[in-house]
């Protein structure tokens, strides 16, 4: 059971019981419970892609020169992983993907000079939540 299931199982059997044992302690257990509920569920979270350079099905005639993603957390930076796909199944990323020591949900990878084609973006991180979370997007080069 997660930190905050926890506090809120606890906060559920104390409100019970003080429910059963006192009715005049019904305004303080009800509100150990609307506290419970309230509180952040961050600790479950996982993380959520939020953004990328170049977007979610972005058609670009510019040269990329790196793959940057965002996601709505900091990531952990064990096992983390980023790759970029031509439509053949090459991977034309450099393998070296970089955690932004600055920012902790920013990862990119830079890439090798791409042709015209369908790429796909495929990630891997682990959520503050330990949480191992996958997921691929692609985009578009056209040629200039």
């Amino acid at each position: 059971m997660a930190h905050n299931s926890l506090t809120t199982y606890y906060l559920s059997v104390e409100f019970m019981t003080l429910h059963n044992k006192n009715k005049n302690h019904r305004g303080l257990a009800s509100f150990l419970l609307l506290l419970a509920s309230l509180l952040p569920l961050q600790a479950m979270a996982h993380a959520i892609l939020v953004r990328s350079q170049p977007a979610k099905d972005a058609v670009v005639s510019e040269p990329i020169k790196q793959v940057d993603v965002w996601f709505n957390d900091k990531v952990g930076g064990e096992y983390k992983a980023l790759a970029v796909i031509d439509s053949a199944g090459k991977r034309v990323d450099n393998k070296d993907i970089v955690q932004d020591s600055a920012d902790e949900s920013h990862l990119y990878a830079t890439l090798q000079p791409l042709a015209p084609g369908t790429y796909t973006v495929r990630y891997r991180v682990v959520s503050i939540d330990t949480h191992i979370v996958t997921g691929k997007f692609q985009f578009t080069v056209k040629a200039p």
